[in-house]
């Protein structure tokens, strides 16, 4: 789940100083111990890493648990963490083996061995959770654990299962404390994370202490934080005016972001290059009134971005015109290319063409919040103007509505995507590619031959006419529609060190970095 700016008229480069198993983390072991509160919007679905695939529950799960592999600061390439090493076995890139390393521990102090992490592969693919992970690992067929090794194989080449393996999907669990074919109820975590979960009241807060057993890729671990979960944004804007939080991410109110002034000193901004996006996804199930080709065309034929961008988050973002986000390898323009501008004219000849009659009704649902609303009420407003459409729009507690939408029930809903790694491949295979995470009915075996032929290069500049060939079949089906590109933003207070590294854009949440000045 993307350089950072900090917006204090100073480029702030992140200076990683490598050293054997690990790298020097800010803040020092000399900083004060006090509690350091964020404050944020996102949502916790499960504290089961097989049961979420969030941006709320991977920042959960990347401070408790652990991975085989984990990612540096801005890294595109992952590095041991819970493994010694890994690497692919023979050219094929069907077989990839981890070592791992033997001097871990649980937080509860039982040692971890390599049946934990098989288990905790096999217990995620046969769970099968409607909100989980499983759609990132389409190609792993089976895993193998013999003494300390374990082997992933796989059923096509995949030079991407690496970087897959460092994201909380692959979080390492006690296979004593999970049960095998469900998911764990409760607040209680078994990982082996730099954090311990001490406290958690679910919508509400946690607290974090770091793990004194904790042996990975970090040589120092942070101090104790404290998170406030916040139902919208207007609430958390409230919270941090009030000074009841020391730092906040995602999501304050577009308003708020736009009118801040980088010279009050008493506030640090990091503002990042991220690559998170927000799509329209339509519902391509039999039934649906978008499941013809030619409404989702003249939807997208009569869309103004630029007016989305403008009014609703007060160009705190920018127009995306393409699966791929732009910074990314292989990104193009292809809906830009397709649709240039908006056009009544082009929308009414599509639906006539198709012998559909105007208006055509459907439902638009989003997460209850005031950036969705406002969102979803200018879609709506831009439809409806043409005399083509006619848009219900519908707010759901997040909950509810990944639920939702996860059953098929919506006929289009918006929702955001946080990378989970520095690869095109995570804007393809889990959103577009057959049984994807967004669960909208949407197969194309052009498109899955695509992502396919895209996972088999290692010189991942090779796979680039792949994915710009993938992003025009997009175009041409429009399964879902590219609103915009996120920027990523973290305020702080300034008696805290470390927002600007909390996030490089990606889904992973560096609270170690947090501390007291």
């Amino acid at each position: 789940m993307q350089s950072i700016r900090l917006r204090l008229l100073v480029m702030c480069v992140v200076l990683v100083t490598a050293a054997v198993g690990g790298w020097q983390l800010l803040p020092s072991g000399g900083a004060k111990k006090a509690a350091v509160t964020v404050g944020t919007t996102d949502v916790v679905t499960s504290l089961d890493p097989a049961g979420a695939y969030d941006a709320g529950s991977w920042a959960m799960y990347n401070n408790v648990f652990q991975t085989l592999l984990t990612f540096r600061p801005n890294g595109v390439t992952p590095v041991p963490d819970a493994a010694s090493s890994c690497t692919f076995i023979g050219i094929k890139l069907q077989t990839y083996q981890c070592e791992l390393r033997d001097d871990l521990t649980f937080a509860n102090g039982r040692k971890i061995t390599a049946e934990d992490v098989k288990y905790s592969f096999e217990r995620m693919l046969r769970i099968k959770s409607g909100v989980g992970p499983q759609p990132l690992f389409a190609t792993l067929k089976n895993v193998v654990a013999r003494g300390r090794t374990v082997t992933f194989n796989l059923t096509t080449r995949d030079s991407t299962f690496p970087q897959k393996l460092a994201t909380g999907a692959g979080s390492i669990v006690d296979r004593t404390q999970y049960p095998e074919k469900s998911l764990r109820e409760g607040s209680a975590v078994d990982g082996s994370g730099p954090y311990v979960l001490k406290e958690y009241e679910p919508g509400v807060r946690a607290r974090l202490v770091p793990n004194p057993r904790y042996k990975g890729a970090l040589t120092k671990t942070g101090g104790p934080v404290v998170i406030r979960y916040f139902k919208g944004a207007d609430e958390l804007a409230a919270a941090w005016q009030a000074q009841q939080l020391d730092v906040t991410h995602r999501r304050l109110p577009a308003t708020y972001l736009a009118a801040l002034d980088p010279s009050n000193s008493a506030v640090r901004v990091s503002e990042s290059e991220s690559a998170e996006i927000r799509n329209l996804v339509f519902n391509l199930r039999p039934g649906s009134p978008l499941a013809n080709k030619a409404v989702r065309r003249a939807i997208a034929a009569v869309i103004d971005r630029p007016k989305v961008v403008t009014s609703v988050y007060h160009s705190t973002v920018q127009p995306l015109y393409s699966l791929i986000p732009q910074g990314t390898l292989g990104h193009t323009n292809p809906f830009f290319d397709a649709y240039p501008k908006p056009s009544t004219e082009r929308a009414r000849k599509l639906l006539d063409e198709a012998g559909i009659t105007a208006p055509v009704s459907f439902t638009l649902v989003h997460r209850a919040d005031s950036g969705p609303a406002q969102e979803a009420a200018e879609l709506r407003r831009q439809l409806e103007a043409t005399k083509l459409f006619k848009v219900k729009v519908v707010a759901q507690d997040w909950r509810v509505f990944q639920k939702g939408y996860a059953d098929g029930k919506y006929d289009a809903y918006t929702v955001g995507w946080i990378p989970d790694f520095p690869d095109p491949d995570n804007f393809s295979q889990p959103l577009v590619g057959t049984d994807s995470t967004l669960h909208n009915g949407y197969r194309s075996k052009a498109v899955d031959r695509l992502i396919s032929s895209t996972q088999q290069y290692t010189e991942r500049a090779r796979a680039t006419e792949d994915f710009k060939s993938l992003q025009r079949e997009i175009a041409e089906d429009v399964p879902l529609l590219p609103l915009w590109q996120q920027k990523d933003y973290a305020l702080s207070s300034e008696d805290v060190s470390g927002a600007q590294y909390l996030s490089d854009g990606t889904g992973v949440w560096r609270l170690w970095e947090l501390g007291r000045i």
